[in-house]
């Protein structure tokens, strides 16, 4: 057995999938330490990858050479793109996927990577050397070494299943909790506290009157979350819709006293955008009904998961409030819904390359980190997994920033303003999402890829030639033409003699795209995904050039880089409160000092000061 690589990866869910295969792309030598290698990549809640805001973050994995997005079209049984009336930038793509065949997918693609060797066992311990990491131990005894570790232990560290007055140790039901590793990092005095999460019961499909509910279809659109993706590879099924009734909730108030949730039995705080349907129950009590998406989990699995009814209720209420929902009167539960609580670190002890400042070469990532959610953790992996191979390399780490990218939104947002609960993306929190859209992933961040090195062929190939289609493009459509020159095609502009490069015209809605395909022949050659891109770009143009300033002053402000050790206690003008935030979230720069909240743009003047007469 092998006991020596660059980087070791612990846990085998979506942070832990993405970072091993970043760090090897990276060119590291790389083990993935997993308790059951059967589980790798497994879906353990909901069976859909994506939606607003995620969609963002599994593009962006994908424009970045990662693995989520072509799973998930591998096992895609129903698309659909949500905010589909709305404006490209806060469009949402999402899936439901065939678990089985996601999991499948994970798997190969697992097994063609170069430098990785998945390895059963339990982290029982950190190996440290001289204050910074040097491996692991494993609860067999055996060592595995490395100068970087990737914790991606999701819900299993610490973890604890709770379903009424039930309690178990694990971190997924039927699964072991990591015990061992959470009760060292518990003793090396890190900031760790807990969170909780929930899931539905499953339900036994055969038993659910399907006739009597609305379905919803798969969309008929021909898009996919990844761009290698050749298409649909799989049949299309629908989900259906119900809700719940005042009879539900009448169930579930009654057995209120009997939740865990309600009895302080959990001491963790629950996602807000996800909340059990107990939460919805008392916090929205004066709502008639909830809607829950019955959601069908494969091709050839009977089981469909519930979507808006995570609960940790007993067995038996779980079985009364199921069956008193439209459809479901005869409903059986196969596997009833839990919650799981666990320990997290404070993100604040992280730095923007998830690496823990207090621990070098110690890297965490998804929900270890207080997130929520597939796509988060995903991102988080890829980040932590590229950047824990630079560490070993001894090369420079790879850092997002919030003008780049939605995944450099979330670990800006984790690593300054910490969490409070678990942390899930939205496209609310992005100040620049006009930029950041879906469907542009690619373009911003491919050479980005391409310069850390993580980039494989295949993809490489596709940039250098959507490259030279988007040239070729941008050459065509900066052909000016004047109002008169349109309205003789058939253009139904104001005659206002204005003359505007065809790019410019592309936004105006009286310009019939086909026009412009005429019009600029190598725009028309381009791929139709490219196409539609670059007249996205057009259209959003007049909107992000006024952003521009904002995104040059943020630029300006992250070269202003703010000592490590700074003593904000020092400087002049700051209150308590701001010296405290300040000491917590520790900021590199004066840009990540001005998104800290509650700052004022005195603090700032003040710390900038300070800062330029400790350099001088």
């Amino acid at each position: 057995m092998r006991t020596s690589y660059d980087v070791i990866i612990v846990g085998g869910g979506h942070a832990g999938c993405e970072a091993a295969a970043a760090a090897a792309r990276k060119g590291a030598s790389v083990a993935l330490l997993t308790f059951k290698r059967d589980t790798v990549g497994a879906m353990s809640c909901n069976p859909a990858i994506g939606g607003l805001g995620k969609g963002h973050l599994v593009r962006e994995v994908d424009a970045l050479d990662g693995l989520m997005a072509r799973a998930a079209d591998a096992a895609a049984i129903h698309y659909r793109m949500l905010n589909s009336s709305k404006g490209a930038a806060v469009q949402g793509p999402r899936i439901q996927a065939d678990r089985k065949r996601y999991r499948a997918a994970i798997h190969q693609m697992m097994e063609a990577v170069e430098g990785l060797d998945i390895i059963e066992g339990e982290a029982s311990a950190l190996l440290l050397s001289n204050g910074a990491v040097a491996g692991l131990t494993l609860a067999d005894g055996h060592a595995l070494h490395a100068p970087a570790v990737v914790l991606a232990t999701g819900t299993f560290l610490g973890g604890k299943l709770f379903r009424g007055e039930e309690r178990a140790a694990g971190g997924r039901v039927g699964e072991q909790a990591a015990t061992l590793l959470g009760q060292q990092l518990r003793a090396l005095d890190l900031p760790i506290g807990r969170l909780k999460t929930g899931t539905p019961p499953r339900l036994d499909g055969r038993t659910i009157d399907w006739a009597r509910l609305e379905n919803q279809a798969s969309d008929m659109l021909d898009w996919t979350m990844s761009s290698l993706s050749a298409g649909r590879a799989l049949p299309q099924l629908a989900c259906a819709i119900t809700r719940t009734n005042e009879e539900t909730h009448a169930v579930i108030r009654a057995g209120l006293d009997r939740s865990p949730l309600f009895g302080g039995a959990i001491e963790g705080r629950g996602p807000r955008y996800c909340p059990s349907i107990e939460d919805k129950v008392l916090r929205f009590g004066d709502r008639d009904g909830h809607q829950i998406f019955l959601e069908p989990e494969g091709l050839d699995d009977h089981l469909v998961y519930p979507n808006g009814i995570s609960t940790s209720l007993p067995i038996d209420v779980q079985i009364a409030m199921i069956r008193s929902m439209t459809g479901l009167e005869r409903a059986d539960i196969v596997t009833p819904g839990y919650a799981v609580e666990y320990d997290h670190i404070d993100p604040r002890a992280l730095d923007a390359s998830l690496q823990l400042q207090a621990l070098p070469g110690l890297f965490c990532a998804g929900q270890i980190n207080g997130t929520t959610g597939y796509e988060e953790a995903a991102a988080q992996g890829l980040v932590a997994g590229v950047n824990a191979a630079a560490f070993a390399q001894n090369v420079p780490p790879m850092i997002l920033d919030r003008a780049s990218s939605y995944i450099g939104v979330m670990i800006d947002d984790l690593v300054l303003q910490g969490v409070t609960e678990p942390y899930r993306m939205l496209t609310a929190r992005a100040e620049y999402r006009l930029r950041l859209r879906a469907d542009n992933a690619e373009t911003r961040l491919g050479s980005f890829g391409l310069a850390h090195g993580i980039i494989g062929p295949e993809r490489t190939r596709r940039f250098t030639e959507r490259d030279r289609f988007r040239a070729a493009a941008q050459h065509d459509l900066a052909t000016e033409k004047t109002s008169a020159d349109l309205a003789r095609l058939g253009a139904a502009v104001r005659q206002d003699g204005s003359r505007r490069s065809l790019f410019e015209w592309a936004r105006f809605p009286e310009v019939e795209p086909s026009l412009l395909l005429e019009l600029a022949p190598a725009l028309r050659e381009a791929p139709a995904d490219l196409q539609q891109e670059i007249l996205e770009d057009a259209h959003y143009a007049p909107y992000i050039q006024r952003q521009e300033a904002e995104v040059a002053e943020l630029r300006r402000n992250e070269r202003v880089s703010l000592p490590a050790d700074m003593d904000y206690s020092s400087i002049g003008g700051l209150s308590l409160e701001m010296i405290e935030r300040f000491e917590a979230a520790r900021p590199e720069t004066l840009a990540a000092a001005s998104r800290i909240r509650g700052v004022t743009p005195a603090a700032l003047a003040a710390i900038l000061v300070h800062a330029r007469r400790e350099a001088a």
